[in-house]
Parts: C-alpha cells; structure tokens; sequence
C-alpha cells in the first residue's frame, strides 16, 4: 500500500521560526531555545501525570487549555524547576513573560518547558540573559539545547497532501532517562503548517500518545516535568481539516508516523542502552491487553538484562507476560526472536541456543509474541538495562 506521508529531512514547517543558545545554565552545551509561529498556532498537548506535576508544566497547561492555541514555547535544560514550590511557580511565569515581551504577543500565547535537574530554583539572571539572545531563525539548535543526558537529538519531519497543498509535519523530542509514560516522560514538541481545530489536534493528539509514547519505557520511572505539545498554524493554507474526512486520515497517518518514530529514538537512546528492544503483540483478547503484554515485556528488568547480556532466556519473557492480567490461552504462547522462533506452544523452541544468542547481538531486538487468544494487537519499545545506567544515574546531580 502506498504511504499518505513522504520522509523528509528535519526542517520546520512553513511560518515556524526557531533558535538556541547556550545561555550559561550547563558548561558549554546550548541550554535554552524556543519555537515561535509567525501567527498564533492551534496548540494542543498532553502531560505528565506525576503527582509533582513541574511549575512549566502545569503552567503550560493552563495556557493551552485556555483557547487551545499557542505561538511560541521558550524552553531550558539542566534545571526542571520542579519541586520549587511557589518561587519556581514564579519563575516559570517570568519565563513566559520574558518571552512574550521580546516577541510582542500576548503571554497567553506562550508555553514554558523545563528539564534537567529537579529542586533546584531557576537562575532567573541566566534565564534572562538566555531570551534576550535567542532569535527567529530557521535553524534547528533549539532540538539540541532541549537535551539532557540524550547521546544525540531526536527529530523526524514527513511531509503528506491535504486538500492540493503539501503539509510538513516536523517533530523533536529529549528523553533517555526518567521514561516511562502514562503521558508523558519526556519532552515532545511537534509543529505542522496545517490548518485544524485545537480541539481536534486534542483529540487526535491523545489518541495517538496511547499507542506511541505510552508504550515506550526505559527504566519504570514516570517524570515530574515533561509533556508533548503540538502547534499548527494552518501557514500551508489548505482547508481546515474536520474529522472523519479523507483529509483527516492522511493527516493522522503522517502525525502517528512522527510520534511513532519519535517514541522509538527515545528508547533507543535510554541511558547507557545499546539496544533498542521492539516488541508486537498478536493474537491478543483486546488491543488493550496487547498493549499491556508488549508493554510488560519491554518494561521487565530481568528482560533488559538478558538483552543486554545476549542470554536466550525465554523464561524471563514468559514471566514478564504472565504477570500481567491479560486473558491467556496458557499452553499457546509463541515468541519469535529476530525472524528466529524462541517459544512454541509456551515451551523452548527447537532453534539453537547459539543462533539465539548469535541474534541477540543485532543492535534492533524484534520480539513478536503471539497470545492466539483474540484479535488484539500492541506494540512497545524499550532498551536494554546496562552498567551504563547505573554509572549515570549514580552521580546525574553532580
């Protein structure tokens, strides 16, 4: 079948500007930036659901859920101004303010995010000093100066036909630690030039993190700061895009592809991992508890261990699925490991434990499980669980 969207290399949509700076809150590194729409965007976003939800965050959601619309996001690195108490609530609103007083908009029209460490109060000075450099330009330094302990930044951009014009759909995001959402545990930004209701992009934006960045987990642990926000500013000039309409579908095919991919970079890029673990669910009661079984797999340490220590050990995947409570059909249970079958009927397979092995040292780990128990279907992505992670988690506030 042919795709609706077409892969292109990152650039921001038509009418998006962008910079970043290193503004002094990390050593050398770019450490502030933002995005910025020539004309106020339909914005929606989703969010973490930490009950320490960070100062920016909680902030950044009353501003969207205000109008549904945004036209520009000022974010920083290295500090999550989270757990600050009513001085960090502050910050982040002189953040906002900062930033609309050097674009001329109205700070309804700004969202804030922050990342990095958490207790720690905003160098407001820095902050400041960091806006007053930032400008509107078409480079991409601000999908860098978004980074924490990410090894690299993380960026997709499709491109797709809607109503005779051709629409970008361009997204960023940072995460490798702190990751596993229930939305959300990264930052996510996602900027098109199409036109549709912010209620629509809402809609069509939760729908699609359920089965994108929900389904990706490093290390269990959920954020205090992080979201996913998306602008669309309609710059491509094409009818605005209603639900249930041909239109619509090929937008949301492009958009769930973006997410998709992005989710994936994230795990792929977990703290210390060097493999990224891919697992597909079939045959499940419901789609929901093939989501939950592929998630359970990519989620269990004793799994992660295993990959990363390329040990065949069937056992562990059993165990992470049999801890859910999914419907089974208990003496059926089939896993495929790299194209290589590990599990048959719920019992070791006849594959040798030295080709399984062999497999296990790809960098891309596919584990296709199949429950024969329905029509469900899920997928998750994961990494595996290193030294690495301990070493960086060891002294991540030093």
């Amino acid at each position: 079948m042919t795709e609706k969207y077409t892969t292109i290399p990152f650039t921001w949509p038509q009418g998006f500007k962008a910079d970043g700076v290193h503004a002094g809150l990390r050593k050398e590194k770019l450490d502030m930036g933002w995005l910025y729409s020539q004309k106020p965007a339909a914005a929606a976003g989703v969010y973490t659901t930490n009950q320490f939800q960070a100062a920016p965050t909680k902030l950044t959601k009353q501003t969207i859920d205000q109008q549904h619309q945004l036209q520009a996001i000022v974010v920083n690195s290295a500090n999550a101004n989270s757990c600050t108490g009513e001085q960090g609530e502050k910050d982040a609103q002189q953040m906002q303010q900062l930033a609309a007083t050097k674009l001329g908009i109205s700070t309804d029209l700004v969202g804030v995010a922050s990342t990095g460490v958490i207790g720690v109060n905003l160098p407001m000075p820095v902050i400041a000093a960091g806006i007053e450099q930032l400008q509107l330009t078409d480079n991409t330094k601000v999908t860098t100066a978004v980074l924490t302990t990410d090894t690299r930044a993380k960026t997709v951009a499709v491109t797709c036909q809607i109503d005779g014009r051709t629409v970008t759909i361009s997204g960023f995001c940072k995460g490798s630690g702190m990751i596993h959402p229930n939305m959300a545990t990264m930052l996510g930004f996602v900027t098109t030039d199409v036109a549709i209701d912010g209620a629509l992009l809402q809609t069509l934006l939760s729908q699609v993190t359920d089965t994108t960045f929900n389904q990706i987990t490093v290390d269990g642990d959920t954020s205090t700061n992080d979201m996913v926000t998306v602008l669309a500013n309609g710059a491509a000039g094409n009818a605005t895009i209603t639900a249930a309409t041909a239109d619509y579908a090929i937008f949301a095919a492009g958009f769930t592809y973006v997410l998709g991919e992005l989710a994936k970079k994230i795990a792929a890029d977990g703290e210390g991992a060097t493999k990224l673990v891919a697992v597909t669910v079939n045959g499940a009661w419901s789609d929901f508890e093939g989501q939950q079984v592929a998630k359970a797999i990519v989620g269990s340490n004793l799994v992660k261990a295993a990959v990363y220590g390329e040990d065949p050990n069937w056992g562990r995947i059993m165990m992470a699925i049999g801890q859910t409570d999914a419907h089974l059909n208990l003496a059926e249970v089939d896993v495929v490991l790299n194209e290589l079958p590990l599990v048959q009927a719920s019992q070791a397979a006849t594959t040798a434990v030295a080709d399984l092995a062999a497999a296990l040292a790809a960098k891309v780990i596919d584990l296709t499980v199949e429950l024969h128990n329905g029509d469900g279907h899920g997928q998750a992505w994961g990494c595996d669980l290193t030294y690495d992670y301990v070493k960086i988690n060891a002294t991540y506030h030093s």
